[in-house]
């Protein structure tokens, strides 16, 4: 891939603007090209809305933010139809549902019928208000937040909707060179936040998320994927393993990781690179297995030294 390359440019500018989050920054956008969702986990001040308001900004795509709340309810993220009295009729009013990229903050702060009104936006890329349905924008791309240590007073995600995000991808502390580099920058903007410019446009983000779709696959590769999920299965940790769904996410995962950096065909290191984050949050462990500290990192580890690589 050139320096010049559509991609190039859009990790450039957000590695601008994010310091010490490589890997986040690869799996977001890996997730983007492959039409799908993110759920980031972190503790709060790791950068997780800055990350998804940088990306927006690099894409030139509309941004909303909405802070999820014990009180929230559906309408106040899908809108309403409103009665206008001078024109007879209802009127629909959006909610801020209707944008491109939303970052759904603490998501698991508000009640479950609130969290299922994104079921059906980030699976069919619409809302239905009153019985009829409103297309979403065609980059239509959730980034949802959670705070894994504060359960208190929460609501999980149940596995229905965890399952609708392609990747779980988790939010670590930057590395001290990066954190120096970040407050030397903070600095330098004397406090103010940090300015991502657009470095693409519409019609080369449909293009560079079709070229994503249009990764070759090697038939072995597709055995191969198949094997991982059916090897989460079998694991006498596992209460329920990886869903044939999620083999279809781990394979499209796999063709826009490829994408990414800059193939055009499929490696298993590409699989590998993607595995953790689109099946983690897919498996349910034994209680027994939650009691030893194993956690389904843990099993993915082992799945993937025990599923044979093909050459």
């Amino acid at each position: 891939m050139s320096d010049a390359s559509p991609l190039s440019r859009l990790t450039a500018a957000l590695d601008a603007a994010v310091f010490g989050q490589q890997r986040v920054l690869e799996d977001l956008v890996t997730a983007f090209l492959a039409r799908g969702h993110v759920l980031l986990e972190g503790v709060p001040g790791v950068a997780k809305t800055l990350t998804a308001r940088s990306m927006a900004g690099a894409l030139g795509l509309l941004f909303t933010r909405i802070q999820f709340t014990p009180d929230l309810m559906p309408a106040d993220i899908l809108g309403t139809n409103v009665f206008q009295p001078q024109d007879h009729a209802f009127r629909l009013v959006k909610g801020p549902i209707f944008t491109e990229v939303v970052v759904a903050d603490e998501i698991n702060r508000t009640p479950p019928k609130t969290q299922a009104a994104l079921l059906e936006a980030m699976e069919e890329r619409q809302v239905t208000i009153d019985g009829v349905s409103h297309a979403l924008p065609p980059h239509f791309f959730v980034v949802a937040t959670q705070n894994p240590l504060e359960l208190e007073g929460t609501y999980p995600l149940p596995e229905a909707q965890l399952d609708r995000f392609l990747m779980r991808v988790r939010v670590g502390y930057p590395e001290a060179t990066a954190e120096t580099t970040m407050l030397r920058a903070f600095h330098q903007r004397e406090g103010k936040p940090a300015i991502t410019h657009q470095v693409l446009d519409a019609p080369t983000l449909l293009e560079l998320q079709s070229r994503a779709a249009r990764v070759s696959c090697d038939d072995s590769i597709i055995k191969y994927v198949v094997a991982i999920v059916r090897e989460t299965r079998t694991n006498p940790r596992v209460r329920l393993g990886a869903s044939p769904r999620s083999a279809q996410a781990l394979l499209a995962a796999s063709k826009a990781r490829a994408a990414l950096m800059g193939t055009d065909f499929v490696t298993p290191d590409d699989v590998k690179a993607v595995t953790f984050s689109v099946l983690n949050h897919r498996l349910l462990l034994k209680a027994e297995a939650e009691v030893e500290g194993i956690t389904a990192d843990d099993v993915l580890k082992q799945t993937l030294e025990r599923v044979r690589v093909p050459r």
